[in-house]
């Protein structure tokens, strides 16, 4: 007697979730053999005693069978631990102990069993939600710990299993009562405190508004000045000052976190832009992502958020040029020998370094120690094209005991905040979208950001005696341009383009 049953999982191809079909066959043997085949790594090829275990320790053992277990497509790589529920529910419906096995095809179903057969949390709960919402399925049945998560995605039916018998009991009761999730925006989105407040940072007016400026454009940004000065604190008071996520971006910032296992436990839903600050000691993996099948790096994870990179000139040379494709194409692919993955980077970079090794060069009292060519060599570890792709260089001057000791308390995040949604809405309005200044093309600058007769001598000026590139150009433009949309501006004026200037220094 020869009994077939199909079920659906997934697996994952860098940030995707892709469709799986398990095949279970179960024919007469005089002992029980279970075969796992297509293309399963070490976790998966484990899952066969887990589940053996797993329906032993329910009540339902597997008597003498030749099982055979198929993962189609065969030729994609199935890693993970989220095949024994599914692989469990094929057994079980092929041993025709579910009888209503007609229903396991309408759901994606996926779960790591402990040997109880208690379900444990697996990753990427939302991508595998988003998926069944795309092929039209019914819903996901999925461990308790990930329901959370899955019920972000509207309108789809998410069954919590906390226990392999609860599967069991849910299909031999039909699945006939389906509820989509009763999760809302207004339950899912909870604001925030920020980390740091403006308002806390002692005087820096001026690296206080080229932050702001930063925040409203989406633009890259330098902060190099002595140790000590609040450059580590304005990082991550910027954090603060940026537009809330929408769905679309929250949605696919939590895919990001979630298939990387990075998903806080009990979180469904990222509602706070990401703030990575990776150590100067991260490897070229790291940052970017790697791995036989890549998983994302920093740069990705900082998407639609902020990567704070703090002792710019410690990092690693090598690391540090990998970052020339994400910050310019806002992505980053990897090539492996099963095929090419292609992670979003769309964040804001915030860099923070010392003007030389000791940190004091400038200093009004405290003297450097350093030679030239120590300097020389400290400033060398950041080559020219990586340094041309910072829109922004703001020094960062030490502070004077008046200013340390200023019980005045400065403008709030809040505040500051909502001058920078005023200019991220005009950016909305005028390329659609969460787009801002700093991902508009050549013929956007053209349209929407062209310079009058007066700005133009002040940029050939620029070019000619500055030796500003024609990236850096386009650079300027566009920081003119944020400048002028927080003034509420249908131009570029002279004083925008001149403050953009100010915030490109070539001493550094």
């Amino acid at each position: 007697m020869t009994s077939l049953t199909h079920i659906y999982t997934v697996a994952f191809q860098g940030l995707n979730a892709v469709l799986v079909e398990v095949e279970v066959d179960l024919t007469n043997a005089q002992d029980l053999l279970l075969i796992l085949v297509g293309l399963p790594s070490a976790a998966v090829k484990e899952s066969k005693d887990r589940v053996v275990a797993a329906l032993r320790n329910v009540g339902h053992p597997i008597a003498a069978k030749r099982c055979t277990v198929n993962l189609a497509p065969a030729e994609l790589k199935k890693e993970g631990a989220f095949y024994d529920l599914p692989i469990a529910l094929g057994l079980l419906s092929s041993m025709g102990k579910i009888s209503h096995s007609e229903n396991l095809s309408d759901y994606l179903i996926v779960g790591e069993l402990g040997l109880s057969g208690e379900l444990r949390p697996i990753r990427g709960a939302l991508a595998i939600a988003m998926l069944a919402s795309a092929l039209g399925k019914k819903g996901v049945i999925l461990p308790e710990a990930n329901a959370k998560e899955a019920s972000a995605v509207p309108g789809i039916f998410v069954k919590p299993v906390k226990h392999l018998k609860d599967a069991i009991t849910f299909f031999q009761e039909g699945a006939i009562t389906l509820k989509s999730s009763k999760e809302t925006q207004s339950t899912l989105f909870t604001p925030t405190k920020p980390l740091v407040d403006f308002k806390d940072i002692k005087g820096q007016q001026h690296v206080k508004r080229a932050m702001e400026i930063a925040a409203a454009g989406g633009h890259n940004i330098v902060l190099y000045g002595p140790p000590g000065t609040g450059k580590t604190m304005m990082a991550k008071a910027i954090a603060g000052i940026m537009p809330e996520l929408s769905v679309e971006e929250a949605l696919e910032t939590t895919k990001i976190h979630s298939i990387a296992g990075l998903l806080p436990p009990g979180e469904s839903l990222i509602t706070q832009r990401p703030f990575r600050s990776p150590h100067h000691t991260v490897s070229y993996a790291g940052l970017i992502g790697g791995g036989s099948n890549p998983r994302p790096g920093e740069v990705t994870l900082a998407h639609n958020g902020i990567l704070f990179l703090d002792e710019l000139p410690e990092f690693s040379r090598t690391v540090l040029e990998v970052l020339r494709q994400p910050l310019e194409d806002r992505k980053v692919t990897i090539s492996r020998a099963n095929g090419n993955f292609t992670y979003p980077t769309n964040f804001t970079c915030v860099a923070a370094m010392n003007p030389c090794p000791c940190g004091y060069l400038g200093h009004p009292d405290k003297p450097c120690r350093d030679t030239q060519m120590q300097i020389d060599r400290y400033r060398g570890k950041i080559s020219g094209p990586l340094w041309d792709r910072m829109d922004m260089h703001v020094e960062v001057p030490a502070l004077r005991f008046g200013q340390i000791l200023d019980t005045e308390e400065g403008e709030s995040s809040s505040k500051i905040s909502q001058r920078v949604n005023f200019a991220r809405e005009k950016q909305k309005n005028r390329l659609g979208g969460t787009r801002t200044n700093a991902e508009m093309s050549k013929a956007e600058l053209n349209k929407f950001a062209r310079l009058n007769f007066e700005c133009n001598e002040v940029m050939r000026h620029a070019i000619d005696e500055m030796g500003v590139s024609a990236r850096a150009v386009d650079r300027l433009i566009r920081i003119s341009r944020t400048i002028a949309d927080m003034e509420n501006s249908p131009e570029i004026k002279q004083e925008h383009l001149m403050e953009a200037l100010n915030y490109r220094r070539k001493d550094v």
